[in-house]
């Protein structure tokens, strides 16, 4: 039996340990508090993050991370992207050489404009071969309940790609596999900074054909950004590019979304954060993302706008209309 390692007890860190329990996998989830596993292997509940979800027998709990990574197949680290690093550190001396390192984080880590795959290479020197990546419209809530979705498992080594397509597929979870790392990891990182815009435009009350608007040149800003680091332009009309990307921009379980949306309607920035429980990745990685922009010569005015209003305080009117006022100039996409 596949064993896997769950490191992080948040939404999607326990919906995708469900997933892995019903493709018929032995799942250790990692908490940091005693009192989640406890509830975790008393209800078979994350009465946190996923109440009223009844999560599969063969998924069990522990605040040990030794524990937790003993004989994993696969180790599925999924904490808030700025976290990473640190913790990573810890558990470097414990992942053994078998295990795949699996990035569900969707975020640039700040000061180093690196992507999650990088981070994970770089602390506990395991190749690229051993780690691979899972994005795409993976809303939390609709796979804990079960509902139809997809996604892309992504691994510069197609075998592994393949190995961990078959760990996580079930009867409505349908994995596809790619080896474009870059692709998939830049698309779930970019599509949180789009979020936080389109939900900035329909908190001040605009329509369809804005969001649209926002929506489609800010797939332009990723693929233009992922061409010059190497992606394959493709990969951003899939699950991992446009399949992420309306989902996040459409739906209210997308945090992202909603934190634009707050902002948009007038409330501070503490205020936003107060009223926002998880993390909302894009917040931190709209800087690192303009900052990998910049570093790279790619043009994301989008993205500039966002940092404007989350870190610079502009009003969300006035970043729109510079937006807007722009010189129109020659842009294939």
């Amino acid at each position: 039996m596949t064993r896997c390692a769950v490191m992080g007890t948040g939404s999607w860190g326990t919906a995708f340990a469900m997933v892995l329990a019903d493709a018929g996998c032995e799942v250790v989830l990692w908490a940091r508090r005693q009192e989640l596993v406890d509830a975790v292997n008393s209800t078979h509940e994350n009465p946190d993050y996923l109440p009223g979800v009844r999560l599969p027998d063969a998924v069990r709990a522990t605040t040990d991370a030794a524990e937790a990574l003993a004989g994993a197949d696969f180790a599925v680290l999924v904490v808030p992207s700025q976290t990473l690093r640190d913790n990573l550190a810890a558990w470097a001396p414990l992942i053994e050489p078998q295990t795949v390192l699996v990035s569900l984080m969707k975020g640039i880590e700040l000061g180093t404009a690196k992507r999650m795959s990088e981070v994970i290479d770089e602390v506990t020197r395991v190749g690229p071969e051993r780690v691979a990546v899972v994005s795409g419209p993976n809303l939390a809530k609709e796979i804990a309940n079960r509902q139809p979705a997809a996604s892309v498992v992504a691994c510069t080594d197609e075998s592994v790609a393949k190995r961990l397509q078959a760990a996580c597929h079930t009867p409505y979870f349908r994995p596809y596999t790619n080896t474009d790392v870059v692709g998939c990891e830049l698309g779930g990182a970019v599509k949180n900074v789009i979020g936080l815009a389109v939900g900035m435009a329909a908190g001040m009350g605009l329509g369809d054909n804005t969001k649209a608007t926002l929506i489609t040149r800010g797939l332009a800003e990723t693929t233009r950004l992922g061409e010059v680091l190497g992606a394959d332009p493709h990969t951003f009309a899939g699950l991992a590019g446009m399949g992420d990307l309306v989902a996040t921009c459409s739906s209210p379980l997308s945090r992202n979304n909603t934190f634009g949306m707050n902002l948009g309607r007038g409330m501070s920035l503490a205020e936003t954060i107060a009223a926002t429980r998880q993390t909302a990745e894009g917040v931190k990685s709209c800087e690192s993302v303009l900052d990998l922009a910049r570093r790279s010569g790619v043009d994301m005015p989008i993205v500039e706008a966002v940092v404007d209003v989350v870190h610079n305080g502009r009003p969300t009117q006035e970043a729109l209309q510079a937006l807007m006022s722009r010189s129109a100039k020659a842009e294939r996409r």
